[in-house]
């Protein structure tokens, strides 16, 4: 199984990254490179299409408000992988400022460990570089 984890600090608060980040169907929000999110199954099921078309569909896990967290599974993707479940989430981190963490397990199919991390890795940290900008935080 392979796995990757990015994370950011904002120095905004955890609720007011939270308010931006925190819906299931809120993705197109704050990344550009997911344009639609169209919510299905009570808000459970997210359908999404990156910029060239593909159809990324995804299952809500788990979700805490209190936590400030949801977990997710990819059921469609084009992406080398199965058994995909990914996590957001934003902590408090200090007054004033907030901790956002992306991370996720899976397992290749047709490609390596090493590969599909770095693939996830490079999604999370772009993402991260995204939100970011939406608080305008320049990331080294």
């Amino acid at each position: 199984m392979a796995q990757a984890h990015t994370s950011i600090e904002l120095p905004v608060s955890a609720d007011q990254v939270w308010q931006l980040i925190g819906g299931f169907g809120a993705l197109p929000d704050w990344l550009s490179y997911i344009p639609d999110s169209e919510l299905s199954e009570g808000g459970r099921i997210r359908s999404l299409r990156n910029p060239a078309g593909s159809a990324i569909i995804e299952r809500l896990m788990a979700f805490d408000e209190a936590d400030r967290s949801y977990t997710y599974a990819i059921l469609e993707a084009p992406f080398p992988v199965v058994d995909y479940r990914s996590t957001l989430r934003v902590r408090e981190n200090g007054p004033n400022a907030a901790k956002v963490e992306w991370f996720g397990r899976f397992t290749p199919n047709g490609a390596t460990d090493e590969e599909v991390s770095r693939l996830f890795q490079g999604i999370y940290e772009d993402g991260l570089s995204e939100l970011a900008k939406r608080f305008s935080v320049v990331v080294a």
